[in-house]
């Protein structure tokens, strides 16, 4: 009997491959012949599934957020529903850092897209900024969880010191990449961040 064919799992293969053949090379080096090589398949089966380049590279940006946003609901998971928001928000940037061979090449791919958007790699603007207005909306919304907003100088306004907080941690993130910084460092730096916009956790509390 032939064999059956999950066609997902075969997706999975092709857009896994992507992302290795982008963190090997960048997003130029991605074509059907190198996304096929390096998937150990031929290219017509690459067409069979995705019938143009921008198809399986929108494709792998989706799955990379995929996984990325699976992760992030595993962590929070752990924290339980009487997480503070402190507790959350440094849960959300703390899985952005590339602490892992995973999350590192999550960072490296996203970061390909974004430059592919603003040089014209055929890749539009709005088609890579849906997650961080995903992320910006979660972290506006547990700085609105904060009772004491004014206990900090300036104010805590939740819209603008979410755009904050998420500018810093993506600048930490990226500076990982090419070893500026430890991992023990990136996640000072995400915790001194915090103090700046929530003020300093006060003593017998927990981040």
């Amino acid at each position: 009997m032939p064999r059956l064919v999950d066609h997902e799992v075969r997706r999975r293969e092709i857009t896994s491959a992507v992302r290795r053949v982008v963190v090997g090379g960048g997003l130029e080096s991605v074509t059907f012949q190198s996304v096929a090589a390096e998937a150990g398949i031929s290219v017509r089966l690459v067409q069979y599934y995705f019938g143009t380049k921008r198809e399986f590279l929108l494709a792998t940006h989706q799955s990379v957020r995929t996984d990325a946003g699976a992760r992030l609901m595993r962590a929070l998971s752990l924290l339980g529903p009487e997480a503070s928001p402190r507790e959350v928000v440094t849960t959300f940037l703390v899985e952005m850092l590339p602490l892992d061979d995973e999350r590192r090449e999550e960072a490296i791919v996203l970061g390909a897209f974004h430059a592919a958007a603003l040089t014209g790699g055929g890749i539009a603007a709005d088609e890579t900024l849906a997650a961080p207005r995903e992320l910006v909306a979660l972290i506006a919304g547990q700085l609105r969880r904060v009772t004491d907003r004014d206990a900090v100088t300036p104010p805590m306004d939740p819209d603008l010191d979410a755009e904050l907080i998420l500018a810093a941690a993506g600048g930490i993130a990226q500076g990982m990449l090419p070893g500026y910084g430890t991992a023990e460092q990136a996640v000072q730096l995400v915790e001194r961040l915090l103090d700046r916009v929530l003020g300093p956790e006060s003593p017998g509390t927990t981040a």
